[in-house]
């Protein structure tokens, strides 16, 4: 997101400037994990999310990680990795690693070849869901597409926001 710095007003009371709210431009909360939520509130647990890495590109591995998070102890300040700080990325991931359980899984560019993106990326997404040391009643998916696994699943498009 891009902002203005030049779009200020003075606050009067405190003389001081401030930055101005930009017509046009989204604000862009941090997850708010209503959906885990309330399936957790009705008794299904565990819940896991999955995303994957490497689509983009015309080379190499698609990379996909699925994660459950302690409801009790999500790091303060977890986001979109694209909006965090290479620093604030590690610490993050020190946290995760400490506090949740998850998994990696790699589909190869020779299944990339054989199989097309699509497939590769959701048949990695599954691997990493079923690879997790306690399997999830249900999952959620960045992106437009289910997983089929033998837990319940969502896809959730914008999911990593």
């Amino acid at each position: 997101m891009i902002r203005d710095k030049s779009a200020k007003k003075t606050d009067k009371k405190a003389g001081k400037e401030q930055a101005e709210p930009l017509k046009g431009v989204i604000a862009l909360a941090p997850p708010s994990f209503r959906r885990e939520r309330a399936l957790i509130k009705r008794g299904v647990w565990p819940v896991a999310g999955c995303d994957e890495a490497g689509r983009g590109p015309l080379a190499g591995p698609v990379v996909a990680a699925a994660v459950v998070l302690d409801p009790k102890r999500i790091p303060k300040g977890i986001d979109d990795s694209k909006r965090l700080t290479a620093e604030r990325r590690e610490e993050l991931f020190e946290e995760i690693c400490l506090t949740a359980s998850f998994a990696v899984a790699f589909a190869s560019p020779a299944r990339i070849d054989r199989d097309n993106i699509l497939r590769a990326s959701l048949w990695a997404l599954a691997r990493a869901v079923h690879a997790l040391p306690e399997t999830p009643k249900h999952v959620f998916v960045d992106g437009r597409d289910r997983l089929e696994t033998t837990c319940d699943s969502d896809a959730v498009i914008g999911g990593d926001e």
